[in-house]
């Protein structure tokens, strides 16, 4: 019977195109040419239907597989055993190395099966699908590749297996190293067996040089290397955009139809994203970040900013629905794009500005930022000036009612605020005035608006015009709106803790929406949780809750957007950098300091 589909899932990539490969070894989830392409592996979502979109080898009497990374690095050796004792090694890896002077990270999946024990006999299945599953890929070879014609992009598969076995979908001996390079169509140049392995060596050196010049805390350094280097697969080099996940459409509850597709880049993830690789020291991202936020910047010539944009900057991101697949467990709609492009969501100008701020103070960038960004930025800042105080659908994207929402105002806020410490490390003194005006007098519209007496206590409520609570407001601090010791902080958590806290999750919020009430807690605001608990002096709590987190990981160590507080499985799209990067940020407050081992 064909297994049931699950997020136990590891991610390999080369920050041009990405894989997920599930637990039996397969490659069940890889579009091309990026991220937001044709999804050719698309078992994911296809039900239980497992012979369309998918790469996967079928030991022969095989009755247990094994995974794990090479370490510091995104190449997954997945073992599979027979009863016979027989065994292969599945090594598989997008290549990524310095080459000619440049970065080579070809639209490739590159896979080597080695015979480890006894005689392994495998078949391989690799059946790419075209135009979002309405079909599989034609195919055509010839001696030593075969050819796929997946919709617009043809794929040819180079190997020094028996095509003609492949061809026919027959059972054969692995007897030494086999090697499998699916990428372009074009004739595999050099020798197949020797480059495939020099490209698995340079990849395996990028990465765990990348690794090494990471400044990570102490304790959980394993989970923090993971998270970081996953972080960096969703970045789409070339332009420096960063995904919010690699999926489309798993659903954040079981039959919610709330299934949405991440394969864009959101300015608010984005920025968290880069908030935690900078407290890693991974600059690289940040400056490739940056030149993509300068090119959204100019394209909005001083008007509004939306949500969200494609990775390579595509303002139009129509939402429609793939037919043909069915869906995460059946659980459709599949979506390709997303109408939240639409919304206005004024948090935005703040996420803008905050790690744009950055690059006019950090001496170690190539690219410092001049005179003129500043003035763009300053556009960016007269959005939020002007918005602080206007509707909006707020971070959690509601499409059917809009309200001023506090989180949004706190942003706009934080953009003057920054705006101001920019124009006085600048000497600009007049314009360093304007910004902390402005930032002053949004932040008395805050205390004026948000706040909701009630009788001797009270709390910030989500927006200007209700007072129901969500997770956002946790954020004040780390916004640097409010000290951790301010009293109505303290009133605020206290509120979010009792009304949204379910045992040892969180929810976003508790009030129904579009969609209904919400079934999920939302892993992101439970690591809000964790840091406010530490911030209120609960440290043993806080780590307490942080390691019961971690216990919920899948086994590549990693998180989907949601997970059922009752039952512990995850939802939601995969990998979500929301909650890698709580992971990261939890891991560097609650860390013991290197002090006590040095």
């Amino acid at each position: 019977m064909a297994q049931k589909p699950n997020l136990e899932l590891w991610p390999i990539g080369n920050c041009q195109v990405s894989g997920l490969i599930d637990d039996t070894g397969a490659l069940v989830w890889g579009c091309v040419p990026r991220v937001d392409g044709d999804p050719v592996f698309s078992a994911l979502l296809n039900d239980e239907q497992r012979d369309a979109g998918i790469w996967r080898f079928e030991l022969e009497g095989q009755n247990k597989s094994s995974q794990a990374y090479i370490r510091n690095t995104p190449i997954l050796v997945t073992t599979l055993e027979a009863e016979d004792g027989s065994a292969v090694e599945v090594l598989d890896f997008c290549p990524r190395y310095e080459r000619s002077g440049r970065m080579y990270r070809p639209v490739s999946y590159a896979r080597i099966v080695r015979p480890i024990s006894g005689h392994p006999r495998i078949k391989m299945v690799l059946k790419p699908t075209k135009n979002y599953g309405a079909g599989l890929a034609e195919t055509t070879n010839g001696t030593n590749h075969i050819r796929y014609l997946a919709g617009g992009t043809a794929l040819r598969l180079s190997t020094d297996a028996p095509v003609g076995y492949i061809m026919e979908g027959r059972t054969f001996r692995i007897e030494s190293d086999t090697h499998f390079f699916l990428g372009p169509d074009e004739p595999f140049v050099g020798n197949l067996r020797e480059t495939v392995r020099s490209m698995e060596q340079a990849t395996r050196k990028y990465w765990q040089k990348w690794v090494r010049m990471l400044a990570i805390p102490l304790e959980w350094q394993e989970e923090v290397i993971r998270c970081a280097i996953t972080l960096k697969l969703c970045q789409h080099e070339e332009t420096g955009a960063i995904v919010a996940a690699l999926t489309t459409s798993i659903p954040e509850a079981a039959h919610s139809e709330r299934n949405w597709d991440y394969r864009y880049c959101w300015i608010r993830d984005s920025y968290y994203t880069i908030q935690a690789l900078n407290r890693l020291g991974a600059l690289d991202v940040m400056e490739k970040y940056l030149g993509y936020l300068r090119n959204i910047v100019d394209g909005a010539r001083g008007g509004q900013i939306q949500p969200l944009y494609s990775v390579m900057g595509e303002s139009e991101l129509d939402e429609t629905t793939a037919s043909y697949m069915a869906g995460y467990r059946g659980m459709g709609p599949v979506r390709r794009g997303n109408a939240a492009y639409k919304q206005i969501q004024h948090d935005c100008y703040g996420q803008i500005v905050l790690p744009s701020a950055q690059g006019f103070f950090d001496q170690r960038l190539l690219r410092p930022a001049d005179d003129t960004d500043f003035a763009s930025l300053e556009e960016v800042g007269e959005m939020a000036w002007n918005m602080h105080d206007q509707p909006d659908a707020g971070l959690w994207e509601f499409r059917t009612r809009e309200e001023v929402h506090t989180y949004s105002a706190v942003m706009s806020w934080a953009a003057c605020d920054r705006l101001s410490n920019v124009a006085e490390h600048l000497g600009k003194t007049d314009r360093a005035q304007l910004w902390r005006e402005r930032a002053d007098r949004i932040a008395a519209t805050i205390e004026e608006k948000a706040w909701k007496q009630t009788g001797d206590t009270g709390h910030y409520g989500a927006s200007f015009e209700s007072d129901y609570l969500d997770a956002s407001l946790l954020q004040m601090v780390e916004l640097r709106f409010l000290s951790p010791e301010n009293e109505r902080f303290q009133q605020t958590f206290a509120a979010v803790e009792e009304h949204l806290r379910r045992g040892d999750h969180m929810l976003r919020y508790a009030a129904e929406d579009d969609f209904g009430a919400p079934e999920t807690a939302f892993n992101v605001c439970t690591f809000w949780l964790i840091e406010a608990l530490h911030l209120a002096g609960r440290s043993d709590e806080a780590r307490t809750l942080f390691e019961t987190m971690l216990s919920h990981t899948t086994q590549s160590g990693l998180l989907s957007e949601d997970l059922d507080y009752e039952t512990g499985e995850l939802w939601g799209n995969f990998p979500q950098t929301y909650s890698l990067v709580g992971v990261i940020n939890c891991a560097g407050l609650l860390s013991k300091p290197w002090s006590e081992v040095r």
